[in-house]
C-alpha cells in the first residue's frame, strides 16, 4: 500500500477547495424540490407499492424518476468532482409515515449509488438518535447519542441523512472542505503533512468479528489518481490507545489533531448548514469532514430527533488503492467502504482459504 501512496507537497486548487464564507449565501449547492419533483418521487413510490417491492429491495429501476434522475445525476457529480456536498430541500415528510420517508430516502439514493453497510450487524438503513449511550462507552457510535460530534468523516464514500424529526435545541450541522484544511496545514505546518500519510489506528467500536483484531490500522490522507482523499476521526484514533498493543501517539501526532480541528471550526473555513426537517444532506467523505453539536430532545417520544442514515458507494465514484480504507469483499468499487457484517465474515471463515478485511 505505501508503494502506491504519493505525498502531496502543493497546495490544492479546484471546485474541491472552498471556503465556508464564500458559499454561505449561495444556492449552488442547494436543490430546492419543486412541487413537480415531489409529486415524481410520490409517482415512484407507487411504482414500489404496486410492485411489492421490499424496502431493502428497491433499486433505482423500481423507483422511476424520469426528470429527478438528471438531477442526481448532476448531484453525484457534485459529490465527486464538486465541493463534496449536496443540500436537498425539502421533501414533505411530514406527509408520510416513517416507512414511507424510508422508502423515497432509500429510492432516491438508489440513483446515486449502492448502500453499503454502516455496521457489523450488516445494517443498511441506519437511524441517527439519541439511545441514551455515550461516548465514553467503547461500544457506542456517535450517532446513537445526543453529544456533540467533533468534524469527522464516515466509513464509505458517501454519507446520506435524511432529517424525519428535529431537536428541540443544538445538533447545529456544519461542512468543511477536507482539501482546504490540507491547503492550511501545508502552508502553517509543512512538517505535518507527511503524517497524515503515515498509518494511524482506529478504534473499531466493539464492531469487528470474533478473533478481528478491535483496532485498525490506515493512513489519514491519500494522493492518488490525482485527487485528494482524506479520513478523520479523532475520537477512534483516542479511543484505540486503550489497547497496549496499539502505538502510543507521539506529540507531533497531536499537534495534527490540534491542527485540523481549529481549522475545521474556524470561521474561515466552515460553513454552517441549516439541516431541518424534510432535508437530505449527502457528503462526500473523501472531500468533506462534518460535525454536530450536542442537542438537547423533546420530552415526547414522538417528536425526539430521528434522522435517517445511509452509507453509500458511489458508482462513480474516485479510485482509490485496493484495500486502502474499505473491505475489498464487501465494497463496491475502490473505497467505497463499509463495514463487514459478523455473517459475511463467518463464511469467508467458512470457505477454504476464505480471507478477510473489516476495512
Amino acid at each position: 500500500m505505501t508503494s502506491v501512496i504519493k505525498v502531496l507537497r502543493r497546495s490544492r486548487t479546484g471546485r474541491a477547495v472552498w471556503h465556508g464564507p464564500d458559499l454561505a449565501d449561495s444556492d449552488e449547492w442547494v436543490l430546492r424540490l419543486t412541487p413537480a419533483q415531489i409529486d415524481e418521487l410520490e409517482a415512484a413510490l407507487r411504482v414500489v407499492r404496486d410492485r411489492g417491492v421490499p424496502l431493502l429491495k428497491v433499486s433505482a429501476g423500481d423507483f422511476p424518476l424520469p426528470t429527478l434522475a438528471g438531477e442526481l445525476a448532476r448531484i453525484a457529480d457534485v459529490l465527486e468532482n464538486g465541493h463534496g456536498f449536496v443540500l436537498i430541500k425539502r421533501i414533505p415528510v411530514e406527509r408520510y409515515s416513517r416507512a414511507t420517508a424510508s422508502t423515497i430516502f432509500w429510492g432516491l439514493n438508489q440513483h446515486l449509488g449502492t448502500p453499503v453497510s454502516q455496521n457489523a450487524a450488516g445494517h443498511v438503513l441506519g437511524h441517527a438518535r439519541d439511545t441514551g449511550r455515550t461516548m465514553a462507552d467503547p461500544a457506542t457510535r456517535g450517532y446513537q447519542t445526543r453529544e456533540g460530534l467533533p468534524f469527522h468523516t464516515d466509513g464509505s464514500d458517501v454519507l446520506g441523512l435524511l432529517c424525519l424529526q428535529s431537536a428541540r435545541s443544538g445538533a447545529r450541522t456544519a461542512v468543511v472542505s477536507s482539501a482546504a484544511i490540507y491547503n492550511a496545514v501545508l502552508a502553517r505546518r509543512p512538517d505535518l503533512v507527511e503524517r497524515l500519510y503515515r498509518r494511524h489506528f482506529l478504534d473499531r467500536r466493539e464492531e469487528q468479528a470474533p478473533g478481528e483484531r478491535p483496532y485498525y490500522a490506515v493512513p489519514l490522507a491519500c494522493w492518488y489518481g490525482g485527487k485528494l482523499s482524506i479520513r478523520y476521526h479523532r475520537c477512534y484514533l483516542e479511543s484505540a490507545q486503550r489497547f497496549p498493543e496499539v502505538p502510543r501517539l507521539e506529540p507531533a501526532d497531536v499537534e495534527l489533531f490540534d491542527l485540523i480541528d481549529e481549522l475545521a471550526g474556524s470561521p474561515e473555513l466552515r460553513l454552517d448548514v441549516d439541516f431541518e426537517v424534510g432535508d437530505l444532506l449527502l457528503l462526500n467523505n473523501h472531500a468533506v469532514l462534518h460535525s454536530r453539536t450536542e442537542y438537547e430532545d423533546h420530552a415526547e417520544a414522538e417528536r425526539k430527533r430521528h434522522v435517517l442514515r445511509l452509507w453509500l458507494a458511489l458508482r462513480q465514484g474516485r479510485d482509490l488503492p485496493p484495500g486502502l480504507w474499505g473491505d475489498p469483499h464487501m465494497a463496491n468499487g475502490p473505497g467505497s467502504g463499509g463495514i463487514a457484517p459478523r455473517d459475511v465474515i463467518a463464511r469467508q471463515h467458512r470457505r477454504p482459504g476464505g480471507s478477510h478485511r473489516l476495512r
